[in-house]
């Protein structure tokens, strides 16, 4: 099959490009490529005649899109419209890339795909209406991801979390994570594998949650990237009201993949997903290994 992803080169992408190779003809898109939220950029689409469109595309500065709802709804939701009207067209199949944060954190507990979600951020509300556009496709994946961290690093947000945190501690700089926000550490190769599983597999169209298994406050997975890394800087529990953010956050937005388990995909905890990225880029502490 050939399939085209855009935004290609960015933290999710640059892995997903390197499950799909082996197996599929892939096409990688980048910004410069294709501007999403233009309609008449996404035409471009047609030119490559794929079986299937991934779109990675995202506006995701959670603060920043409260200051720039225009941006956002035009990147998020707009841009999953335009990608799906071409996808329509060519009969392709379109994949979105979707968030844990079109939920509200009130359940608790690990969302599954069947919860309704119900946004409380700009972010949130303007990738739920992606979503709902995307599924005017009816051969349609939605996969829902968070808290990412992978080899390329994010390019909005100038690296990621992991990375943030043994930058820091490497400075002697004294560490404060909030500590009752809970949500699902995922490592972007383990999410990739499992979307090229689900494409391979030819799975029933429809929502599907593609994050590690088990979950975590950020504060419990700072604590594990510093001791596996072998850090010892002072790290501080702090509540999610001491720490500086326009757009509020849902205290509880950890997923749980209940459909893919159901198909014979699994995906590993956390920890150990943790343990190979640092072992990746080189960061792990040899006593770990």
């Amino acid at each position: 099959m050939r399939i085209v992803i855009i935004g290609s080169t960015g933290q999710f992408g640059t892995d997903l490009t390197k499950a799909l190779r082996g197996e599929h003809e892939v096409v990688g898109l980048t910004h410069r490529d294709v501007e999403v939220s233009d309609y008449n950029s996404c035409v471009r689409l047609k030119d490559y005649h794929p079986d299937i469109i991934v779109n990675t595309a995202a506006f995701h500065k959670v603060d920043q899109c409260e200051d720039e709802p225009l941006k956002a709804f035009s990147v998020n939701a707009l841009g999953a419209r335009n990608v799906t009207a071409v996808s329509r067209e060519l009969e392709a199949v379109d994949v979105l890339i979707s968030t844990d944060y079109v939920f509200d954190g009130s359940k608790n507990r690990p969302y599954g795909e069947n919860d309704v979600p119900s946004p409380i951020n700009t972010y949130g509300i303007s990738k739920l209406a992606g979503e709902l556009f995307t599924r005017q496709n009816p051969k349609h994946y939605i996969v829902r991801v968070a808290s990412l961290f992978g080899a390329a690093g994010s390019s909005g947000k100038g690296g990621n979390f992991v990375e943030t945190m043994i930058a820091k501690a490497k400075k002697g700089e004294p560490i404060n994570v909030v500590d009752d926000m809970w949500m699902s550490p995922t490592y972007t190769r383990d999410s990739a594998v499992a979307v090229e599983s689900m494409i391979r597999a030819k799975l029933p169209y429809g929502v599907y949650h593609a994050t590690n298994n088990g979950c975590c406050t950020w504060f419990e997975f700072a604590k594990e990237i510093l001791k596996l890394a072998g850090l010892k800087p002072v790290l501080k529990p702090i509540k999610t009201g001491q720490s500086p953010g326009k757009a509020r956050r849902p205290s509880f937005s950890a997923l749980r993949s209940v459909k893919l388990q159901k198909h014979g995909i699994l995906i590993r905890e956390w920890t150990e997903a943790l343990s190979n990225y640092l072992a990746e880029k080189g960061h792990l502490n040899k006593d770990q290994e």
